[in-house]
């Protein structure tokens, strides 16, 4: 997901410069025109704005807090990662302790979609925050949304996930019963794109299912930690999310089956094809 910002933001004409801990990581950033820092600290003093892309809140708070020094040029951190609301204030607080604002901004759609700017981004901030913000998110997403105060777009984020994700589940067991039921693969490519069945998901993740291409876009495990974190937000709440529950354990099945780092779509091994029965 960083990868494809970078190449939005010196698209739109930004200057970037970053740092990753993964030195495959900064060898692409540089290669796409990106500045490499040598520090998480010296890109927060020599950039007024910065933007985390992290595989988590607790990754995005330890680096918050671990910035040291005394003069920093940052006064805005946009947070694109898919985190726990529960960690939010802790975040905003750790960003005020370097006298920056902090905005929660997390994004609906895939790294290929951000390559191309086809995304939505929502974003929990003051008012003040979002006007200095919505430039910047601008330049990775068609359709930039003000969703309320700080935290408000880490919690719509696990909204929007939920339902993407068991629209993903459902139709993994579709073209799992369409296999018992004996029909081809071709058949089901022309007719469920044209049927009240269709939706987004099926056009991203169709055709990758019914050739089981597997190359990751968004990976299965990452999914399975926002799907743990619905659990627990529920679970806080005295509720349950039971469809959740049942997608937790397709999930699990998949990475137990070494299908952790390949795309969500890899759901579909969770079930274990029969014999076609007609």
């Amino acid at each position: 997901m960083g990868t494809a910002m970078t190449q939005r933001f010196l698209g739109a004409g930004f200057r970037v410069v970053g740092y990753d801990v993964s030195a495959k990581a900064r060898e692409r950033f540089v290669a796409l025109g990106g500045g490499m820092s040598d520090s998480v600290s010296n890109v927060f003093r020599d950039c007024e704005c910065v933007v985390l892309s992290l595989p988590d809140s607790a990754i995005a708070l330890e680096v918050l807090s671990g910035v040291d020094g005394q003069r920093y040029s940052c006064s805005l951190v946009i947070d694109t990662t898919t985190g726990s609301p529960s960690d939010v204030d802790a975040l905003a607080a750790a960003a005020g302790a370097i006298g920056a604002e902090y905005v929660d901004a997390t994004i609906s759609g895939s790294s290929a979609q951000v390559e191309t700017g086809n995304v939505a981004i929502m974003a929990g901030a003051s008012a003040q925050s979002f006007v200095r913000c919505e430039a910047v998110l601008s330049a990775i997403g068609r359709d930039v949304m003000h969703t309320g105060g700080v935290g408000s777009g880490a919690r719509m984020k696990l909204v929007t996930n939920l339902i993407l994700g068991l629209n993903r589940a459902a139709l993994a067991e579709g073209l799992h019963l369409a296999h018992m039921l004996g029909i081809s693969k071709d058949t089901l490519a022309e007719v469920l794109p044209r049927t009240m069945a269709h939706s987004a998901i099926m056009d991203t993740k169709l055709t990758r299912m019914l050739n089981e291409n597997f190359a990751a876009q968004a990976r299965l495990s990452q999914h399975l930690k926002d799907v743990r974190l619905m659990l627990e937000q529920a679970n806080a709440c005295g509720s349950a999310l039971p469809l959740s529950e049942a997608h937790a354990g397709l999930l699990e099945s998949a990475e137990r089956l070494g299908y952790g780092d390949a795309d969500n779509s890899a759901v579909m091994k969770a079930y274990t094809p029969p014999e076609p029965c007609n």
